[in-house]
């Protein structure tokens, strides 16, 4: 018996749409291998088309007030909220997610920032009038920059998409959203919800690979082009970008230093710590993957943290005992084994260090110990279930190593000394300093890094005002 797959369409302008010259990839159910839908490969007509009915959406919806773009995302909010079972049904098949973690950890945030960002909307104002020249009055209005080209990663499908659409929108401007070429399903079903919500051609969606997101980004019609994704796809969007100049946000990769000190509640930490390092499988920018560790803790912490992960279960979406799912493709869990296969010799596996099954890209939760700071794997993303653990002797060592790389997104400072606490998050150079914790987020508050993590905010006010240009008017007051 042949299982029809489920066919998935682009959203353009308000109707669903095959690629115009009918290509189509497979998509692939990451927890067994195995094909599940397809997806259009769109091309520059695609992406054509999706841009003009942005442009073409984009004076309407400009046009709203405030109050009204308010109302029409908390409608999305209410309706994510009511088909909540569905999406993450979705979402599971689309990435091989824990359905309970999912349903749990992500859709309820999901739909908070959707709320939050339905409230920023009705805050989007200049400072006060005021007159700084002799019979002139100056005001300063913020607007919307336009239509905004859209990358979202494989991660966080449903979570990332609205961190890009939500402010946006909330922003008077018009979006075109690509979500990745192997997790299209969960954005492709938020379009069939929006669908009754919005305006037609205020949110659009264009599915396809690389080729589909470097045409949306080098198309003339973006004001703004918007990525979370790796250092590498960042860097081609700045510079396609630079070529019109078009303003760009971009999320990139993380390596978060996890700095444990010899007074630091030890249970608590190997606790939080595996729990923030193999949620999702580690397929996070934040994730707590680069421990460093007072010398005088480090082999009772790495003992503890050894037992922490081989107690850490990965598997099937519907075992409610597993923390985390598989990697995401073939190629991740071939980039996530290589790392550990290429460790030094001075290097020691602690726990883990192999896929979990034959069947789907599972990873076993792992930790690595006796590493140096140049080693391949503390200096660059894995982006996989792994954890690694040096040593340090004193304060001034611990920040040389937690600041000794190019990433510069999120960090984590462990101890009971106040002032230690301070010192450290003010000298870690990274977008956002945890103490005694790792990994929460709130829709309040920016998420965004340093270096080679990237520039722009999401989440918070300051992700909003991403969204907006300022504009000087000046009046005399002579009329």
């Amino acid at each position: 018996m042949t299982t029809e797959l489920r066919r998935l369409r682009n959203y353009i302008g308000g109707e669903f749409k095959d690629a115009a010259d009918g290509r189509t990839t497979e998509v692939v159910n990451p927890a067994t291998g195995e094909v599940y839908a397809t997806a259009p490969l769109s091309g520059q007509a695609d992406v054509d088309a999706a841009m003009a009915a942005a442009a073409a959406a984009f004076p309407g919806w400009r046009d709203t007030t405030p109050s009204e773009r308010q109302k029409a995302l908390l409608k999305i909010a209410d309706a994510f909220e009511a088909r909540a079972d569905e999406l993450v049904a979705t979402e599971s098949e689309n990435t091989g997610k824990p359905l309970g973690l999912t349903a749990s950890e992500e859709l309820p945030p999901m739909v908070d920032q959707i709320r939050f960002f339905a409230g920023a909307a009705r805050l989007l104002e200049g400072r006060s009038a005021g007159e700084y020249m002799d019979g002139m009055t100056s005001i300063i209005r913020r607007e919307p920059v336009g239509v905004c080209a859209q990358v979202a990663p494989w991660n966080y499908p449903m979570m990332m998409a609205v961190w890009k659409f939500a402010p946006a929108i909330a922003a008077g401007n018009t979006v075109v959203l690509k979500p990745s070429d192997t997790t299209p399903a969960s954005t492709v079903l938020m379009a069939e919800i929006i669908d009754s919500i919005l305006p037609k051609g205020v949110f659009n969606v264009v599915c396809g690979d690389r080729e589909t997101g470097k045409a949306m980004v080098e198309h003339s019609t973006p004001a703004m082009a918007s990525i979370t994704g790796s250092v590498r796809a960042g860097m081609q969007v700045a510079e396609s970008a630079s070529k019109d100049v078009k303003r760009v946000h971009l999320e990139l990769g993380g390596k978060a230093p996890v700095v444990v000190f010899e007074d630091a509640d030890l249970a608590k930490a190997v606790e939080d710590i595996a729990v923030a390092g193999y949620f999702n499988a580690g397929q996070d920018c934040t994730a707590a993957t680069r421990v460093l560790v007072h010398e005088s803790i480090h082999d009772e912490f790495v003992t503890a943290l050894a037992k922490a992960a081989a107690d850490t279960k990965t598997g099937a979406p519907d075992d409610e005992d597993v923390l985390y799912g598989p990697l995401n493709n073939p190629n991740q869990l071939k980039q996530v084994a290589g790392f550990i296969e290429r460790l030094p010799a001075h290097a020691k596996v602690e726990a883990g260090g192999h896929r979990v099954g034959d069947k789907g890209y599972f990873y076993a939760p792992t930790v690595v110990s006796g590493l140096k700071q140049d080693d391949e794997i503390i200096q660059n993303e894995v982006f996989g279930p792994v954890i690694t653990v040096q040593s340090f002797t004193d304060e001034a060592q611990a920040l040389e190593y937690a600041n000794g790389v190019e990433f510069a997104l999120a960090s984590s400072v462990w101890t009971k000394d106040h002032g230690r606490a301070m010192r450290m998050s003010k000298n870690l150079d990274f977008g956002c300093v945890w103490i005694n914790t790792h990994i929460p987020l709130v829709a309040e508050m920016p998420h965004g890094g340093f270096k080679k993590s990237g520039y722009g905010k999401d989440l918070s006010a300051y992700g909003f005002e991403d969204y907006t240009r300022i504009k000087h008017v000046m009046t005399s007051l002579d009329g």
